[in-house]
């Protein structure tokens, strides 16, 4: 049986909700009976335990595992808070992509499904010379974004649909993080949009509501998963 790719987890900017998404969708795969670890490539602001990672184990109501024990989970955690390549600089490192490809391809050994969260947004660069698209195109990973109905999420949202377009990028679809407070004409008219322009690039998916960061039973994650 061929093992599936790993899902990678991507925001139209930091703090939109990628780790929380990514923790809900593993904790979905668990309550399946699927063997599941979920990954975040770089950590930045972080100089212990990586935090993403620890929200997504609380998430799937899971302990820190011997996985995130030996550094494969989180590859690269730096102090400073910045983009990697900026953090990995103040730390006297270089990001490998190589290295990140070592610790994917062993984690992919040991689960049915691996969930990756990347850091920041799509353009972000892990070198002076690597966006994170980049990297990403390069290994034809199938992408989950995850938008919102704040200001500016429109633009982020688009350009970010464009660069997939233009890479060729599989995208499994949107998921709309509706926490927080936001005008109701915002939120209608922002998910009209979003599915407007899905079918407007040619991405026949769907748009996935989370209306909370600690639920998940009334998101119907399957719809990613399917086609």
């Amino acid at each position: 049986m061929k093992q599936p790719q790993p899902i990678v987890i991507c925001g139209i900017d930091t703090g939109v909700g990628k780790s929380i998404v990514t923790g809900l969708l593993a904790r979905h795969l668990l309550e399946q009976g699927k063997v599941v670890i979920t990954q975040k490539l770089v950590q930045t602001g972080c100089s212990d335990r990586p935090e993403d990672i620890l929200v997504h184990r609380k998430l799937m109501g899971a302990q820190w595992h011997p996985l995130d024990e030996k550094g494969l989970t989180c590859p690269y955690c730096f102090p400073f808070a910045g983009s990697p390549h900026l953090a990995a600089q103040l730390a006297g490192v270089d990001i490998d992509p190589a290295q990140l490809d070592k610790t994917t391809r062993e984690l992919m050994t040991r689960v049915d499904q691996l969930l990756i969260e990347s850091a920041g947004g799509l353009l972000v660069p892990l070198t002076q010379e690597l966006l994170l698209l980049d990297y990403l195109a390069e290994r034809s990973c199938p992408v989950v974004l995850v938008t919102s109905p704040r200001l500016g999420s429109i633009n982020h949202t688009l350009l970010c649909l464009e660069a997939l377009k233009k890479r060729n990028m599989p995208l499994l679809g949107l998921v709309y993080n509706l926490h927080g407070h936001h005008p109701r004409e915002i939120v209608t008219d922002s998910l009209q949009i979003f599915r407007h322009y899905l079918k407007r690039y040619g991405f026949i998916r769907p748009v996935l509501l989370l209306p909370d960061t600690n639920e998940s039973t009334s998101t119907n994650w399957d719809l990613l998963l399917s086609g």
